[in-house]
């Protein structure tokens, strides 16, 4: 974890409150509004200073009184019609399945429609039509549908209520949207960039907490991460992480990354891989991952995992036989269960091989799980008293070596959004496209969500940005959307981070962002912080 600053909530608030720096450069808050909705929408800027080369701009795009209809979506099985009958009910079907659906709920006197569902084109995925969606009614607020929704179960479906702002169907949407944009300009900027996972890898917390934590001026929450238990290790980094200049995650396949210096300079978003192994005597074991429990990959992307070796997010991909590397940042201790456990102390002796998986990390040391038949392998290999060789090294999409000494902060992400200040949206090639079911993509990418993102802009600026949504107050943005803002703010290369419920943005106390979780600010496995300089 970063070292601890004293910065108090009292000094931060006087940071924000002082004007733009004389000379400094203002955040990207000049030239034409974003590309969002109507062209002829009102668009606000707010910059305020929060710290030399720190700047923070909110932007409000749109009509605060613009309305949209409430409707009831409706969950559609597969139809008589479909190769597949028994499969579970989803948002988007085939036309014959969905139109099945909207004759019973007529027949149930519901005012009951098919809705073609049609998305942009990214670089790598050809969009066009991804199904059809069953809605119901269209109401003025938000009671209404939801007493709709009530007769649609009464009829034996399930639905959701939502508002139509949300669809992203429409170039002509009136708003709003708020969105709040950190830039951090090397040139003027005299505190550290870093990343944190917290006290430890298998822990949650708040990016609220993670930068009060580390006494941070800001912070947007991080990449992707495992939540559910039956994924693996809750917080664990569902992608590369690197904090502190230590390997703490390896990555997704080849997905992008966000590589921060402490001194915010030559950031980049790249494209990584790794290798791993493990070396004793004339042998070498290709390593599977680090810090996660042993055969359940959170997002794929790894060594013979099933159902794929490709990324695939939100999926968890199994393989029964992995060798995964621990650090003392993992937890106290580290998963339990059948296998060998090989204990190795800071110069990389064997001190213990555990019969079974489970147990403390010595200091400064590490551990090697092995599962399923790689069990009897490490353990035939490694004595206590001999030495075990880990070998970890990340790579560019050159293939030549990223050292965590020249980028000690990185924070997993994707898509990748902008590329030499285009739209570059490779969502099929990160996992976001699911073949056998468009109802994924049609969720996580194609509708309005809370999002946020990162890039670098022409003049070598970190720029972090959070979007509120979910909200008729603030309407989130699609994939491709978010892709257009970072144009518009002068990226030159983007990449989305984690959003939905766990995007937020601190500033020195505040939240800025609103949750859009019930249960308020998420939990999230890491945070990009900016700190002050050192004291």
């Amino acid at each position: 974890m970063p070292r601890a600053h004293g910065v108090t909530a009292l000094a931060t608030a006087a940071l924000l409150a002082l004007p733009l720096a004389a000379g400094a450069a203002p955040a990207p808050d000049d030239g034409p509004g974003l590309p969002l909705g109507a062209a002829d929408l009102q668009e606000t800027r707010h910059t305020e200073a929060v710290a030399p080369g720190v700047t923070l701009t909110r932007i409000v795009r749109g009509d605060a009184e613009a309305t949209y209809p409430w409707t009831v979506e409706v969950s559609v099985p597969a139809g008589s019609g479909s190769p597949d009958p028994d499969a579970p009910a989803t948002a988007l079907r085939d036309r014959a399945s969905a139109e099945e659906v909207v004759a019973e709920l007529r027949a149930a006197g519901l005012d009951a429609r098919t809705e073609e569902v049609r998305t942009q084109p990214t670089v790598d995925f050809a969009g066009g039509s991804l199904g059809w969606r069953v809605r119901v009614g269209s109401f003025t607020d938000r009671a209404a549908a939801d007493a709709a929704r009530e007769q649609v179960v009464a009829a034996g479906h399930r639905g959701s209520t939502l508002s139509t702002a949300w669809d992203a169907d429409g170039e002509e949407d009136r708003g709003p949207w708020r969105i709040d944009v950190l830039t951090v300009d090397p040139r003027h900027f005299r505190g550290e960039l870093a990343a944190s996972v917290g006290p430890d890898v298998e822990r949650r917390e708040t990016t609220s907490e993670l930068a009060a934590l580390s006494g941070a001026l800001a912070a947007v929450n991080g990449g992707f991460f495992v939540l559910d238990p039956r994924a693996g290790a809750p917080g664990d980094p569902a992608g590369v992480s690197v904090v502190d200049g230590e390997l703490l995650s390896e990555p997704v396949g080849d997905r992008p990354a966000l590589l921060l210096r402490p001194d915010a300079r030559r950031t980049e978003v790249e494209r990584l891989t790794w290798e791993g192994e493990l070396r004793t005597g004339g042998t070498r074991l290709p390593l599977d991952g680090v810090n996660r429990v042993p055969g359940l990959v959170r997002n794929c992307g790894g060594l013979d995992d099933l159902p794929t070796s490709l990324p695939l997010h939100d999926t968890t991909c199994t393989d029964p036989d992995e060798l995964v590397v621990f650090t003392g940042t993992y937890a106290a201790t580290t998963p339990a269960g059948p296998g060998t456990e090989v204990v190795l102390d800071a110069g990389g002796r064997v001190v213990e091989v555990r019969g079974e998986r489970g147990g403390p990390v010595p200091e400064g040391g590490r551990t090697v799980q092995a599962t399923g038949d790689l069990a009897p392998v490490l353990r035939g290999l490694v004595e206590e008293g001999g030495r075990l060789d880990v070998r970890t090294t990340l790579h560019d999409e050159e293939g030549r070596p990223v050292h965590p000494t020249r980028y000690p902060a990185v924070v997993n992400g994707g898509p990748e959004l902008v590329r030499d200040g285009a739209r570059h949206v490779t969502v099929a090639a990160d996992g976001m496209v699911h073949p056998d079911n468009p109802s994924f993509y049609y969720g996580w990418a194609h509708k309005r969500n809370p999002r946020t993102l990162a890039g670098v802009d022409a003049q070598g600026r970190l720029v972090l940005v959070t979007a509120d949504g979910r909200s008729t107050d603030a309407l989130g943005l699609s994939i491709p959307e978010a892709a257009d803002v970072a144009v518009g703010l002068g990226l030159r290369e983007a990449l989305n981070l984690d959003g939905g419920g766990s995007t937020a943005m601190v500033v020195g106390d505040r939240l800025l962002t609103v949750p859009s979780d019930a249960a308020g600010e998420r939990p999230v496995g890491d945070a990009v912080l900016v700190l002050p300089g050192r004291s």
